[in-house]
């Protein structure tokens, strides 16, 4: 029987409580959902939901240098827990509710669950404009916590205490759902927050959400067999649904089974171990030639938890087969509808399972899956070459080293974190996933800054793991706060830091686009300006490894590719965050396999330009809609 009664709580006392009270379970596993609060402080918070913290020592607190940077740690921890788990971040009301919003956008976008509690200005309006109010002419209902609107999957805002009772219920049921979850919203007044009510005893009881793992419908399923057996080379795209629904044993025997080869997206990476002979690598823009070649042919995709995001069809230039065709096994019915696909809404371990039984006795020609492990094999070789390639032309370390280097020589089940510039294309081609929580890589937002706060995040979620972050000098000088946060409660991180003199993924770009890579270096400026690529310039005197020692890491410097090795085995030892410096080349790339569509002026002075803009339309050409 549920309790009865009342207990008379401020609003934010009665928040932390039902949280504290919240619980997920799947296939059995039950656990508690939030682990703790991240939070900083300000006149929007600290009396509401800071003293309910006080109170409520047991929901653990965890100071943060950045508010955008907690909600990156609150990401990537629900990441590495497959969704299950995650953390609250609370801020003031301003700009350190704005700073979330960057970060909001990030979760939603990867489907991930966090739960966000700015404070916010006065709901009873007598004292308006409070500092850091915005303040406008068309409505006093509004505040800059209406920027979270766009970028969270609910947004409410508690004008009195008894409304928090039914956006507490929204909340958790989108938090919890595999579909619909992402960023939540709750916006608190900051004198809503401390006003008390007489909340009913039953809001504060241990409550369980069950994560289903719905199954799709009959007749999709057998449609869906009957088309797998009509293909003359089918190819499976492994997406990030694999891992959230715990599905990689699933997928491996349905490849087992089957022999169709798979290619990953950036969150699907680890579906496979690399050496399974059918795992054709990443897919996409910074796909393999193996498995993009495959892609080119194929004339039925099976996409398995994907969104198909321009970089896993190459903005839709990847398959090119006129009759191809396309399954989607997806929990959320608006990404299994893409491509015109036939539909399989579900969860992808049932679904898989459910739809390996529907092709008992059918086997992929074996003349494609010969093909497909003669590819894997090529692929393979190639990948050693370039781990071995450790100078670049330029005589710096090339950095398709440096990847190699913390792929063979760090902890083997460890976690690699990364996220934004020229790393996350030569990690999606190059890094052999050993287990499915290996590759860590934010790529739906692609946000530079998330490395140091999402390596944290992990290492939260999982203590006994070796956590890799890899990170540039322009993302690093976007975010390195949370190393401080790190050592404060004893979350070890290893972080190879790359010194590019710049922005080395953009300044490629530029260059692709006949631009010459302006702006994208860091150097003092000429008369003409900053220098271009192909100009000489001056670097600025800025010491990165310095910088790190100042937040309290230890620091090893390295200058070659040894260095590092030694550097990684070091670090091993070593029980706190530790930052591994290294130089490394601007220019020598991985090579690519597909295009990714940025559009290049139409009309310009540069003949550079007008170069690319040709190649650009000529490409542009083979774009194509599946309908």
């Amino acid at each position: 029987m549920p309790g009865s009664g009342t207990l008379r709580l401020t609003t934010a006392q009665a928040l932390i409580r039902f949280l504290m009270a919240q619980h997920t379970e799947r296939d059995g596993v039950e656990q508690p959902f939030f682990a703790g609060c991240f939070g900083i402080f300000g006149h929007g918070n600290v009396a509401g939901i800071g003293q309910a913290l006080l109170q409520y020592p047991e929901f653990r607190y965890y100071q943060a240098r950045n508010e955008q940077a907690m909600v990156h740690a609150a990401a990537a921890f629900a990441k590495h827990t497959n969704r299950l788990r995650t953390l609250v971040c609370t801020s003031s009301i301003g700009p350190g509710a704005t700073n979330m919003v960057t970060a909001a956008a990030g979760a939603t976008i990867n489907r991930l669950p966090v739960l966000l509690l700015p404070g916010d200005i006065f709901a009873r309006r007598n004292v308006a404009p409070v500092l850091q109010q915005l303040e406008s002419e068309h409505s006093q209902d509004i505040s800059v916590n209406d920027c979270f609107k766009p970028v969270s999957r609910y947004w409410d805002r508690i004008h009195r205490p008894d409304q928090l009772i039914p956006a507490l219920m929204e909340a958790m049921r989108v938090l919890t759902s595999p579909a619909d979850t992402g960023a939540v919203t709750l916006s608190l007044p900051q004198d809503v927050q401390a006003e008390a009510y007489d909340y009913p005893v039953e809001l504060f009881e241990k409550r369980v959400w069950h994560i289903p793992r719905n199954r799709p419908d009959l007749q999709a399923l057998e449609r869906a067999a009957a088309w797998i057996r009509e293909a003359r080379n089918p190819l499976i795209v492994a997406g990030g649904g694999v891992i959230y629904s715990q599905a990689t044993e699933a997928l491996q025997a349905f490849v087992d089974q089957t022999g169709i080869p798979v290619g990953e997206t950036m969150a699907g990476k680890g579906s496979l171990r690399y050496d399974h002979p059918l795992n054709l690598g990443a897919i996409g823009v910074t796909g393999t030639r193996a498995a993009n070649t495959v892609a080119a042919d194929a004339d039925l995709v099976i996409g398995v938890g994907t969104r198909y995001s321009d970089f896993t069809t190459a903005s839709k230039t990847l398959f090119q087969q006129p009759e191809v065709r396309f399954i989607n096994i997806n929990v959320a019915e608006f990404d299994a509808y893409k491509h015109a696909a036939l539909a399989l809404v579900g969860d992808a371990r049932v679904t898989l399972e459910e739809l390996g039984r529907r092709l008992e006795g059918y086997r992929n020609p074996e003349a494609n899956v010969q093909r497909a492990r003669e590819l894997h094999d090529q692929w393979d070789q190639e990948v050693s070459r370039l781990y071995a390639t450790h100078l670049a032309a330029s005589g710096l370390p090339f950095q398709g080293a440096i990847i190699g280097a913390v792929n063979e020589f760090g902890d083997p089940e460890g976690v690699l974190v990364c996220a934004a510039g020229s790393l996350p294309g030569e990690l999606h081609r190059l890094w052999r996933a050993r287990h499915p929580k290996q590759y860590h890589l934010e790529y739906g937002y692609s946000c530079m800054g998330y490395e140091i706060p999402g390596g944290l995040g992990v290492k939260m979620a999982d203590p006994d793991r070796e956590v890799y972050v890899l990170v540039g000098d322009g993302s690093y000088l976007m975010m390195p706060s949370e190393i401080v946060t790190s050592i404060q409660e004893g979350y070890k991180l290893t972080i190879v830091l790359i010194d590019n003199q710049g922005f080395r993924s953009i300044g490629a770009l530029s260059r692709s686009l006949g631009e010459k890579g302006f702006g994208t270096r860091y150097a003092y400026p000429t008369a003409q300006g900053l220098p271009t690529d192909e100009e000489e310039a001056r670097p600025l005197p800025v010491d990165l490894a310095a910088n790190a020692e100042s937040l309290g890491a230890h620091v090893l410097r390295c200058q070659s590719i040894d260095d590092l090795i030694q550097g990684l085995q070091r670090a091993r030892e070593l029980h706190r965050t530790t930052v591994l410096y290294i130089q490394g080349d601007r220019y020598q790339e991985v090579p690519g396999y597909a295009w990714w569509d940025v559009p290049v002026a139409e009309v310009s002075e540069l003949d550079s330009v007008r170069a690319a803009r040709e190649e650009w339309e000529e490409m542009r050409a083979q774009e194509r809609y599946h309908l």
